[in-house]
């Protein structure tokens, strides 16, 4: 079956169209004022619009597929333009239209007997996870970007996190989806059950699609009993693997379940010290370091003293050497504090190449090994700055360039180095996109990593739903040869 084939450029005509079906107040032409929605984050990719949309209901989304459809009008959809691939940056030829959600926050409907949620896609994070709180409740998805990430992002990249390890992705938390197709018909699937085996599953389809099989417009959302307390502990430990050594005792000791565990290393631990407003958790340095949280249904103090208990038998068994546990709060946010500085403090450092991975969790400390030899044969004085999900298998195996060299020079190499870090992945039977996506950074590599026939299938669903090729463009799918 041939390709879809490429949008064209839009006429003025098609670009009208579009525009009057959400009016000129949400219309975005200028191509200063646009300039918010063509530039990602991490400043690598940069694209240019025809027009940003910015419709206020699933009603007009569905028109202006439509329309788009029978244009051969490219669209592309952005939530909170937090991804880290590039999946939500428009091309730099200017020919595409981005279609900006952010004006759908909408609560639809909160079932507290149900435990779920149902809210529009333009909603960030953070309001769910507060709306969810006032209802005595839970949504625990949980980013460093929650402020600013909307769910429909958080649903089209199938988000993480650092909750994953007790809740699941986004994946996990979401019961049923509203999406509008690439023609304007919408698929009203928003449904509360938690048993339908009713044929296939079709939210699984959009879920980590990055926008290009329909638009995702609402969800239901799976919610959960707040937890009564949290306790918080900061572990200095000699090695990757006296973390997990410490996640097996917590499992089976602690007194609440491990809802977080982080991989720190001292080079990222100094980074913080360095260029945030940070201190040493601890009296003396560590190699490696592991932020651990539990949430339960007892008291403040039984959790507390239940966790002090537990490191004290770790610290018995010699799994770690010194361990502070938070006694309010403030001091939980001060270690947290840490964790979420890790990307952010790297820039201050010079050019950094991410890596976002994951290998089976067993796996982890061969990883980091591995991985850290491969690109000290290339670069033999870069800094690695390895850290995240222990529990789930991820790890950020972050590169920082040398002390002193040239940025340009360095971030040229970026290829190189990935290249490196992938093989030793791959090799291990991981991934090379663990929650971030795929989008334009890593489109290229799919045909290495997936089988004909994983391609094979995934560029025909895309004929099935998209069959003009108009939705997101030159993301995630590598162009068939």
């Amino acid at each position: 079956m041939p390709a879809a084939p490429k949008p064209a450029a839009p006429a003025r005509e098609w670009l009208d169209r579009l525009a009057a079906v959400v009016g000129p107040a949400h219309v975005v032409r200028d191509a200063a004022a646009m300039a918010p929605w063509l530039v990602e984050p991490r400043d690598r990719f940069h694209g240019a619009a025809a027009l940003v949309l910015r419709p206020g209901s699933t009603e007009e989304v569905s028109r202006i597929l439509a329309i788009a459809n029978e244009g051969r009008v490219a669209i592309v959809s952005q939530s909170g333009n937090t991804g880290l691939v590039g999946g939500q940056t428009p091309s730099p030829a200017g020919d595409q239209v981005v279609l900006s959600l952010d004006r759908m926050d909408r609560i639809r409907d909160l079932d507290a007997v149900d435990d779920t949620i149902t809210v529009d896609a333009g909603m960030t994070l953070k309001s769910v996870q507060d709306a969810a709180a006032a209802a005595g409740k839970l949504f625990p998805l949980s980013l460093a970007a929650e402020g600013s990430c909307r769910i429909g992002g958080n649903l089209a990249t199938n988000a993480g996190g650092i909750g994953v390890i007790a809740y699941g992705s986004a994946r996990n938390l979401c019961l049923g989806l509203e999406v509008v197709l690439a023609d304007g018909r919408v698929w009203d699937g928003l449904r509360r059950l938690r048993k339908d085996n009713t044929g296939y599953d079709l939210k699984d389809l959009f879920i980590g699609s990055e926008g290009t099989l329909g638009v995702i417009t609402a969800a239901v959302l799976k919610l959960f009993p707040a937890p009564r307390a949290r306790a918080t502990a900061w572990a200095g430990v000699a090695s990757p693997k006296a973390g997990f050594d410490l996640l097996a005792l917590a499992r089976t000791r602690a007194p609440g379940q491990v809802t977080a565990i982080e991989l720190v290393p001292r080079i990222g631990l100094d980074f913080t010290l360095r260029h945030a407003a940070t201190r040493d958790p601890l009296a003396e340095p560590f190699e490696w370091y592991v932020l651990l949280e539990l949430s339960g249904t007892a008291d403040e103090t039984v959790m507390s003293e239940g966790l002090e208990t537990m490191l004290a038998e770790a610290l018995e068994r010699g799994i770690l050497g010194d361990a502070v546990v938070a006694k309010s709060a403030a001091q939980a946010a001060d270690l947290w504090r840490i964790r979420e500085a890790l990307s952010e403090v790297q820039r201050h450092e010079g050019g950094s190449i991410k890596h976002d991975v994951s290998v089976p969790v067993s796996r982890i400390p061969e990883f980091i090994e591995q991985a850290t030899a491969a690109v000290a044969r290339l670069v033999p004085e870069a800094r690695m700055v390895p850290f995240g999900h222990i529990g789930d298998g991820n790890i950020h195996f972050n590169v920082s360039q040398p002390a002193g060299a040239d940025k340009a020079a360095f971030l040229a190499r970026w290829e190189e180095v990935a290249a490196a870090v992938h093989e030793v992945v791959l090799r291990l039977g991981g991934s090379i996109s663990a929650e971030h996506g795929i989008g334009q950074l890593k489109r290229d590599l799919m045909e290495a990593i997936k089988s004909p026939v994983e391609l094979a299938l995934m560029r025909g669903v895309k004929r099935l739903l998209d069959p003009n090729g108009i939705l997101n463009p030159g993301k995630l799918l590598p162009e068939e040869r």
